[in-house]
């Protein structure tokens, strides 16, 4: 319930500023699981690595140091084994919202660092392997976020740069295999390596 609310109060921060500036980032990123499961009578559970496209907008509070970027990445799909054999394909959308800090200085690196939530909204759960024929459904969760980048704007740039952050994300789905006692947390916790384009307007 705390992660909920938590992501419902900075959705609330973004959407009652009244002036500002925005942001258009594009960038490729790399989803990596920090984590994995082992659960009793399966085995070993990991979510692996994929790769991503993730488009963001950003907002700026008039001339404050303070933004809110909402990452919306194309839908993912990701590969779960058990014991190093791929067993489910999940489909899913990973939106994040983080209220950031930017550091402004005299050169052209704006440091930042943000907080906020994270969501894991999953569907069209694919099994194969030692899972093939069975029905797996995986639950949406919700969790914190954090993240820490800079943007870079070369001298003969006038509202572009380029940027480079990682996020931290706190996920676990629960995971259930219908009509077996089987269900667990899906420990991901994954680490979101992106490099991309900005644009500010």
């Amino acid at each position: 319930m705390l992660k909920q609310a938590a992501l419902i109060a900075l959705l609330g921060v973004s959407a009652s500023a009244m002036a500002g500036g925005w942001q258009v980032k594009v960038g490729g990123s790399t989803i990596a699981p920090t984590q994995d499961t082992t659960v009793a009578g399966v085995g070993v559970v990991k979510a692996e690595s994929e790769l991503a496209f993730t488009p963001s907008v950003e907002y700026f509070f008039g001339d404050s140091p303070i933004s809110a970027e909402l990452l919306l990445a194309a839908p993912v799909n990701h590969d779960v084994s058990i014991n190093g054999e791929n067993a489910v394909k999940i489909k899913h959308l990973p939106p994040t919202l983080t209220v950031k800090y930017n550091f402004k200085n005299s050169t052209r690196f704006t440091p930042y660092i943000g907080v906020g939530g994270t969501a894991f909204i999953a569907w069209d759960e694919e099994t194969k392997g030692a899972l093939s024929g069975a029905s797996v459904k995986v639950k949406e969760d919700y969790g914190f976020a954090g993240q820490v980048g800079f943007n870079f704007q070369p001298a003969d740039a006038k509202n572009w740069g380029v940027f480079v952050d990682a996020r931290y994300a706190q996920l676990s789905p629960e995971v259930r295999v219908e009509n077996t006692p089987i269900k667990f947390d899906l420990d991901i916790d994954p680490m979101v390596y992106t490099i991309g384009y900005s644009y500010k307007f």
